[in-house]
């Protein structure tokens, strides 16, 4: 092994992670996780999926295993990391992105970058809970710089998804909303527009939403595609995707739009 392929591995390992490894499978599902989150519950969807699909899990600095890392600084150095690790992954076969919430964000944003510079698109991207970058939702999500700690989490604890056993310890608390700062502090450093200015894909979009959550006007994300687009409302608010129900009918769903492109 050469010393890039070697800093490669070791990128791989830190960033990206991979419980359930196919390499027979037809195509790769890239799985980036919301904002103050871990990897755990998309790492699950690896054996949840059938044998076609292997899934790999976005881990960004700072939590689980990277907890005494520094966050990252900016978009740029997400992008840069994300890419690193996975580029060589993603030349051999078909891959497709799934994000949820600020998931969805950096999934654009490293989608945006693979087709720009390496002329790599995914064959579909998936993208939940979230808001298109040029409403004013989120701008609002700009001042998270200016939130009290307090305000942080309550929003955490408004939206849910986070265990309530969690809220009770100091410590995962404080990190909780540590992270989840520095994460949305990510998205400011990004120009999401002049992204969605240069670069059209050609792959299907899907978005998927809890029916009880504020409208996120999601029609707006279509806009960033020639391909195919859908949108699905499913019961239940943010965080709708912890319900078994939704699982299920996401799994089936992503299954079967992944399935076609590839074949």
């Amino acid at each position: 092994m050469t010393q890039i392929e070697e800093n490669t591995a070791k990128g791989m390992e830190k960033a990206i992670v991979r419980p359930y490894k196919r390499p027979n499978a037809l195509c790769r599902l890239i799985c980036f996780p919301w904002a103050g989150g871990g990897t755990s519950h998309f790492a699950q969807w690896g054996k949840i999926f059938s044998s076609s699909i292997e899934v790999s899990v976005v881990r960004l600095p700072g939590r689980e295993s990277r907890a005494k890392e520094p966050f990252a600084k900016d978009m740029t150095a997400v992008i840069n990391e994300i890419t690193s690790a996975l580029l060589k992954d993603l030349q051999e076969k078909p891959f497709a992105f799934f994000g949820h919430s600020f998931g969805a964000y950096i999934s654009y944003a490293v989608a945006v970058h693979l087709k720009e510079k390496h002329g790599l698109e995914p064959i579909h991207l998936f993208l939940s809970g979230v808001y298109a970058p040029h409403s004013e939702a989120f701008l609002l999500m700009g001042k998270v710089n200016e939130a009290k700690d307090e305000d942080i989490l309550e929003h955490v604890k408004f939206l849910g998804g986070t265990p309530s056993e969690f809220l009770k310890n100091e410590d995962i608390k404080k990190h909780l909303i540590l992270t989840v700062r520095e994460d949305i502090s990510i998205l400011q450093t990004y120009s999401f527009e002049k992204a969605e200015r240069k670069t059209i894909f050609s792959c299907d979009v899907t978005c998927f939403d809890g029916s009880e959550e504020t409208v996120h006007d999601a029609e707006a994300w279509l806009n960033i595609t020639r391909g195919d687009t859908s949108i699905y409302s499913l019961p239940g608010g943010h965080f709708y995707l912890l319900e078994p129900s939704n699982e299920i009918f996401l799994i089936k769903h992503i299954t079967k739009c992944i399935e076609n492109a590839a074949l």
